[in-house]
């Protein structure tokens, strides 16, 4: 199996988490998103939407991180990730989805302006857009803190995709400055993950900022 991706994307980072943790093989074929690969035609001919990951195995062609998400665990007998049944399936999707839905985009926004624009050249923060992103997040985060009060995982007292998908989330929270202070159950947690091996195995190696003329 093929995977586009680039090594900073926290699309991308999900599921090479899931790869590594089911020792699933993936040739790695990154995407400079710094120089527009995303957008050339023979890019958008695999993703229309001009972002990564894209999976191809075999000729089928998937993109949606957390549908590879899903579909890496279903071709893997025995895993544990994703339950078998339905009730359990269904609560894990609820956290996929939340997390596509609310967390992804707020941490996002200050992934942006903290961090990618400093690394790429693009200039200062924009104030306006940090204070929109630390808006959502303080929307957002005090849903899953609030969730993993006595938890130890998000769902089903075992790590699923549901983790491994929401803290892919947070794999850039120091360099963007995620304020998570107030959080103590989300912070935990977040520390249980980087603590797997699947998380360490994965870990992409930081670029210097980019110089600014």
């Amino acid at each position: 199996m093929k995977l586009y991706f680039h090594p900073l994307s926290g699309n991308s980072r999900r599921v090479l988490l899931v790869a590594a943790h089911l020792d699933i093989p993936l040739e790695r074929i990154v995407v400079d998103l710094t120089t527009g690969k995303q957008r050339e035609a023979s890019y958008l001919g695999i993703n229309p939407n001009g972002r990564v990951p894209v999976l191809d195995d075999g000729g089928f062609v998937l993109w949606e991180s957390r549908a590879i998400m899903v579909y890496l665990a279903e071709k893997t007998p025995g895993q544990t990730l994703l339950p078998t049944d339905a009730q359990g399936r269904a609560d894990v999707n609820r956290w996929l989805f939340w997390c596509s839905s609310h967390m992804a985009p707020a941490n996002t926004v200050l992934v942006q302006e903290n961090f990618v624009k400093q690394r790429t050249g693009r200039g200062p923060p924009d104030p306006a857009e940090v204070a929109r992103g630390e808006a959502l997040f303080a929307q957002t985060a005090p849903v899953l803190d609030s969730h993993l009060a006595g938890r130890t995982w998000v769902t089903q007292e075992r790590l699923t995709l549901a983790d491994l998908s929401l803290a892919a989330s947070f794999a850039l929270a120091g360099p963007a400055r995620l304020p998570l202070e107030g959080y103590a159950n989300l912070r935990a947690w977040l520390g249980r993950v980087q603590e797997l091996e699947a998380w360490q195995r994965t870990a992409p190696p930081m670029p210097p900022p980019a110089a600014r003329s």
